[in-house]
């Protein structure tokens, strides 16, 4: 049984865990079993592949079927893993940084599948839970048997290239999906080019970008490149789209947050060479020839990740992540008694 599929949504929004939905029991009312496992690690990173190996001896010791595999560049096991489980699968357990993380998101979001993100292996680390705040795995199994834990839905964003006119609702492919952003920009190994972008939002055309290319991101990316691009920060909480040109050659260009429901064109306009490419979470994608466009809208499922930390707060993790120092000196509020005091 599937608990991701079988589960009461109860806000705990007084709970100690914040406001996150949580999965309880199935229709049954019984504690949930964890009976198909996957464990994803860090490709090339030993310290990563050995946590994976004692996850998965310790979960095959709880009766849970796992398999294992690694994910990096050239690396994707998650079509084998979900082609050929032999029961739906409970839990993934992913082992690296955000990049690791997005890619089983990406991959995973679909079907529902809860993600457990641990940083081991990993660099700047938003969304994997620290494997120091982790500690013995052995607890975190007997925590999620035990239903002791909460679930963060992230939004996630679908893309699709199109021909023609705004009228030719017929796709050229596939969906591409991204847990941070979808980005349209060049991709030359010759030389630095510029890409022209017309930008229509829901049937009308805003602006044309000049410049390295357009970001179209969630809250959850709006601390990643969006951020490093001058783009606003957004709680994660929200759902929208954040549209934000990326080194634009006119000053007038600006950021605009977008309710969830919007549809994003993107239209490369001088591009003779195919240059122009769609990325997803930064990895390359297909190309957008002129006379062709890509749709980008809210995707129609959530990322699911378990969060461990009763303490967690998404500001103190971007005190610690962006390195926010405050003010040079640090004033006492003496007018809240019950406020903790500032730590950059």
């Amino acid at each position: 049984m599937r608990f991701f599929k079988l589960y009461t949504h109860i806000s705990i929004s007084t709970t100690r865990y914040g406001r996150y939905t949580k999965y309880l029991c199935d229709r049954q009312g019984n504690a949930v079993q964890l009976k198909q496992v996957i464990i994803v690690y860090k490709a090339g990173n030993q310290l990563s592949k050995q946590c994976a190996d004692r996850c998965a001896r310790q979960l095959e010791h709880h009766g849970a079927k796992v398999m294992m595999g690694p994910a990096g560049a050239k690396d994707n096991p998650y079509p084998v893993f979900l082609e050929s489980a032999p029961d739906p699968i409970d839990l993934a357990v992913v082992l690296g940084g955000d990049g690791t993380a997005f890619g089983a998101a990406r991959h995973l979001a679909m079907d529902d599948i809860p993600i457990l993100a641990v940083n081991v292996g990993g660099h700047l680390g938003f969304l994997a839970e620290s494997s120091d705040v982790i500690g013995d795995f052995e607890q975190v199994w007997e925590r999620l048997l035990g239903d002791k834990y909460a679930v963060k839905l992230r939004m996630m964003l679908q893309a699709r290239p199109h021909k023609g006119e705004s009228y030719n609702i017929e796709p050229m492919s596939d969906r591409y999906y991204a847990l941070n952003e979808m980005c349209v920009k060049p991709a030359s190994p010759n030389r630095m080019i510029t890409s022209t972008l017309e930008v229509e939002i829901d049937g009308e055309v805003v602006d044309q970008y000049q410049g390295d290319g357009l970001l179209i991101s969630t809250p959850t990316g709006s601390t990643g490149y969006t951020v490093s691009a001058n783009g606003p920060i957004v709680h994660p909480g929200m759902h929208a789209l954040i549209v934000t040109p990326i080194c634009p050659m006119s000053l007038s260009s600006r950021p605009i947050v977008l309710p969830p429901g919007s549809t994003v064109s993107v239209w490369p306009l001088v591009d003779p060479e195919g240059n122009t490419k769609l990325w997803t979470d930064g990895v390359l994608g297909p190309t957008i020839w002129p006379g062709e466009r890509v749709e980008i809208r809210m995707a129609s499922h959530l990322a699911k990740f378990i969060i461990l930390r009763e303490d967690h707060s998404y500001y103190r993790t971007l005190r610690n992540k962006l390195q926010w120092a405050g003010a040079r000196v640090n004033y006492r509020n003496t007018h809240r008694q019950d406020r903790k005091p500032f730590s950059g």
